[in-house]
């Protein structure tokens, strides 16, 4: 009994931090791609079942600390992605599209390794700039609510510096406290407790699946199924990612039609679960893996709760809440962006055309902004011409003697 108590807490651990840093991230997602208040919480309480489920399956049948999560970079997307034409249905499909793109990953390798292909600078800033307008929603709401944003802020803060991992978490607790005080009492009576389950219909739409799906998908593998194996990596373990790519993909698709949009491996708290705190031994940190993914299941039932008390707060005190627990993620991706010189002004057009937003032909700006440093890539590549092969020098041949004077010339 005393071998599972650590790795039992670990996971509790896991589960609240993964839950309370970066729900609010996915509240705002699906709501800005047309959810109804009722459909997102359908679509987190969706995410957090087949989350749990994952965690639960791997960590049982391979014996390693596979922790699962929501994709909070693809989250975000929908957040800079914005209302799609034709509405949540076809963000619906999009969703569904994206789940069996990762399923495709996981029976063909080759299109994990295409998606690995991508050039990191070029990944990064992309991410860099979907995580942007989020990231910058702390500083629009110490203007506009100055009274309800700098007692979050200060608790970050003060949080951050002293218990890092629980800087997200409390200040979402000072924000829960700020909008109770500031809420009329009929305002939270209304707030609902019981689970919520919506199924839309999912509606096709070339656009979305090219400014959606693809991005969405895009951005799950490289910012959270490929940090996620590396960390597994980095402790030692070798994860089977052909499987945990088929049963996250499947899993996704799944909870589509309730409103989710992506589970993937952890990034964030994967070291939670896989590190030294969760048990000396390594070959029982699968323990806290699996704990980790029971919390979250449990977590998702008051996801109808959570959506109804976020409903009352004013919304940039919210995003700036998933704003500051993305902090951390844009700062990795700035460095990951600019970290080769040579790719550099590809990676800032990459990154400004991102950030900017811009649809065209109905598609968002993360992928517009692939395709624009993949072309400054490839206008401003060139190509090393190989050095000429050695060859044996020549015999140096003594200089010709100086041809004597005419006796003619006068010198």
């Amino acid at each position: 009994m005393a071998g599972l108590t650590q790795p039992v807490l670990a996971g509790v651990v896991t589960a609240l931090v993964g839950f309370a840093s970066s729900f609010t991230v996915v509240l705002a997602g699906l709501r800005a791609v047309g959810a109804t208040d009722a459909q997102a919480a359908s679509g987190l309480l969706a995410l957090c079942l087949a989350s749990g489920l994952c965690a639960a399956w791997l960590g049982l049948r391979h014996r390693l600390p596979m922790s699962i999560a929501w994709s909070t970079p693809g989250a975000a997307l929908l957040v800079a992605t914005g209302p799609m034409p034709g509405g949540w249905p076809v963000a619906v499909g999009a969703f569904l599209v994206c789940g069996g793109l990762i399923v495709a990953a996981g029976l063909f390798p080759v299109l994990g390794r295409a998606v690995a292909a991508i050039p990191q600078p070029v990944a990064g800033a992309m991410l860099a700039g979907v995580l942007l307008p989020l990231c910058t929603a702390p500083v629009r709401a110490l203007v506009e609510v100055p009274r309800l944003a700098v007692p979050v802020v200060a608790a970050w803060l003060l949080l951050h510096r002293f218990a890092r991992r629980w800087a997200v978490p409390g200040a979402l607790v000072v924000a829960v406290v700020a909008i109770a005080l500031t809420t009329p009492a009929a305002g939270l009576g209304d707030v609902g407790l019981r689970p919520v389950v919506e199924l839309t219909a999912p509606a096709w739409d070339v656009a979305a699946l090219v400014g959606l799906a693809l991005p969405l998908f895009l951005v799950t593998m490289a910012a959270q199924n490929v940090p996620g194996t590396a960390v597994l990596v980095g402790y030692g373990y070798r994860p089977p990612l052909g499987s945990a790519l088929r049963v996250t993909g499947l899993a996704s698709a799944a909870a589509a039609p309730v409103g989710g949009h992506a589970v993937n491996l952890a990034a964030i708290t994967a070291a939670l679960a896989a590190g030294p705190d969760a048990h000396p031994d390594p070959d029982r940190r699968w323990i806290a893996s699996v704990t980790a993914g029971a919390g979250l299941a449990l977590l998702g039932l008051g996801a109808g709760a959570a959506t109804a008390l976020v409903a009352l707060s004013p919304p940039v005190l919210i995003e700036a809440v998933a704003g500051l627990a993305l902090l951390g993620a844009l700062a990795t991706a700035l460095t990951s962006a600019l970290a080769e010189p040579a790719a550099r002004e590809a990676a800032v057009v990459t990154f400004v055309v991102t950030a900017s937003g811009v649809t065209l032909l109905g598609v968002g700006g993360a992928f517009w902004g692939l395709v624009a440093g993949g072309l400054m890539l490839l206008l401003f590549h060139r190509r090393r011409t190989p050095p000429p092969t050695p060859t044996e020098p020549p015999t140096p041949q003594p200089p010709a003697p100086t041809p004597a004077a005419p006796a003619t010339e006068i010198v």
